[in-house]
């Protein structure tokens, strides 16, 4: 079973993170029961955050009594003391326990430091005093904040977009993270779902020793496929190497990642799907894609108002109505050439 070390916390678990947002869209005990199946299976990392709704709940339900084998990780959005005060209680509280491993900021605009006038990473250390966090994180999709916290060395991990498809800029954040023994979890492993081959994904993130990649899981399915690899890891050689270099020159570079961070649109744009929608389409085929709910999104685009706000809000630095503008092109050549 391959294992990844968390840099300096010294926290060593195998190479399949629980992703745990997606459990929001279960029931409590279908929930438990995937959760259940995770740990007993190995699985040893389970990745949440306030803002999940009821997944911190699903996850102190279903793993309360194995708390002290396992590692959690959560978040806030807090800008503020007050507000990282009550969003840490109310974290504790659902997951039934009275600390958490890691405790990360959830994507802030800036990297909280010490003596900051906003407070946040003051609480932090307090937190860490008391006992109620060991270690402290931070997650963002900006490469300049992931920069800034890596090199700052105030961090115990780094929680950043990580896959096959990632540019130079974001492989370099993990050799950084290694060079500064910092824990390095990597979420959208799949790409906000362009990768529908997980052996592919696997195979990738085994690659790199300081990697753990948190798999976003809401099927027993989704979580078997992942279960087997730790005994048969898939590798990065023959026709895996093949189809990954293939989908490199299709797919990277300049891509909507799905994280929603320019949301919302003025004029109800669904933009984090809609930039991304041809490839979406070629990539994972589905007839809701081109059903009359989707065409109705689609089409709302022509109201888009070049307004700048999508393209200010991207951390990619994305121009978003520029591939608003190309998928819907794009969209309507598919549904022109689609046999009904």
């Amino acid at each position: 079973m391959d294992t990844v070390r968390l840099g300096r916390m010294e926290i060593t678990v195998n190479k399949n993170g629980f992703g745990a947002l997606p459990i929001q869209r279960i029931s409590k005990e279908d929930a438990a029961g995937i959760l259940k199946k995770a740990y007993e299976h190995g699985v040893r990392l389970f990745d949440t955050a306030r803002m999940y709704t009821d997944s911190e709940e699903k996850i102190g339900y279903a793993l309360s009594d194995v708390r002290k084998e396992i590692y959690i990780t959560t978040k806030t959005t807090a800008m503020d003391a007050e507000g990282f005060w009550k969003d840490l209680e109310e974290s504790l509280k659902m997951l039934q326990t009275d600390y958490v491993d890691v405790y990360q900021f959830h994507n802030p605009p800036f990297c909280p430091k010490p003596g900051g006038e906003d407070g946040l990473y003051d609480a932090m250390l307090e937190a860490k005093k008391q006992g109620k966090i060991r270690f402290i994180g931070i997650t963002n999709h900006r490469l300049a904040v992931a920069k800034e916290a890596i090199e700052s060395g105030l961090y115990d991990t780094l929680q950043f977009p990580f896959s096959y498809l990632s540019s130079d800029q974001e492989i370099e954040l993990v050799h950084m993270c290694k060079e500064k023994d910092m824990g390095f979890l990597a979420m959208k492993a799949l790409a906000g779902g362009l990768i529908n081959q997980s052996d592919m994904a696997y195979a990738f993130m085994n690659e790199y020793d300081n990697v753990l990649p948190i798999w976003g899981i809401q099927r027993e399915s989704e979580l078997d496929e992942f279960l087997s690899y730790q005994e048969n890891p898939p590798k990065m050689e023959g026709e895996i190497a093949e189809r990954i270099a293939k989908d490199r020159l299709e797919l990277q570079g300049d891509f909507c990642r799905g994280c929603g961070y320019c949301m919302p649109c003025p004029v109800g744009i669904e933009i984090n799907n809609c930039a991304r929608m041809s490839l979406l389409l070629r990539r994972s085929p589905s007839a809701a894609h081109l059903g009359e709910e989707a065409q109705a999104k689609m089409k709302k685009i022509e109201d888009c108002l070049e307004c700048g706000k999508c393209k200010s809000k991207c951390p990619y630095g994305l121009d978003t109505p520029a591939l608003l503008k190309k998928n819907y092109k794009d969209y309507q050549e598919i549904l022109a050439g689609k046999e009904f």
